[in-house]
């Protein structure tokens, strides 16, 4: 609830009144609900109100995935969006990807809250870089950290949720 809070009072912020917002409800892959991504337009790019429960405690990647779907055990998300052909990885001079984002951390009690920010994808149907092609994008939590270099192996995908624009 809190973290649909924070984007209403986003969206009441000047110069957002067209702001375009997400929710994306995660699971892990036995079903389990595993918390909210919530995702709105701002004039600068898209922020990112992460509530993630039920995650093992410690590093794990996050990245968005060109494919809005997480079925066949969250394979069917395909790869990292990246609708500019860049490689993966913020320490590789040829990336990073539009879909590669902070690793994130689950505390003792297998929680993540936290805010991200990326001007690499757009929430506007129209725009190149948008998540909202005919295909849509999702979100997957991978067991490891990233390391944010071009042949970072980030283990199995433990979470995923389809970007879905609110109603």
């Amino acid at each position: 609830m809190k973290t649909l809070t924070i984007c209403a009072a986003l969206a009441a912020l000047p110069g957002a009144a067209l702001a375009q917002e997400a929710v994306t409800e995660m699971t892990g892959i036995d079903g389990t609900a595993m918390g909210t991504v919530a995702m709105t337009q701002t004039p600068n790019g898209v922020l990112l109100t992460l509530g993630i429960t039920n995650l093992p405690e410690g590093g794990h990647s996050f990245h968005i995935h060109e494919t809005g779907d997480c079925g066949d055990d969250f394979q069917a998300a395909g790869g990292h969006f990246d609708p500019d052909g860049a490689e993966h990885g913020f320490q590789n001079e040829a990336g990073p990807h539009a879909g590669d984002m902070p690793n994130i951390y689950a505390d003792a009690e297998m929680e993540v809250n936290a805010d991200m920010f990326t001007d690499r994808v757009s929430m506007a149907p129209d725009a190149p870089n948008t998540l909202f092609d005919e295909d849509g994008s999702a979100i997957i939590i991978h067991m490891e950290p990233d390391t944010y270099y071009a042949d970072a192996e980030a283990g199995e995908r433990i979470a995923c949720g389809v970007i879905a624009l609110e109603q």
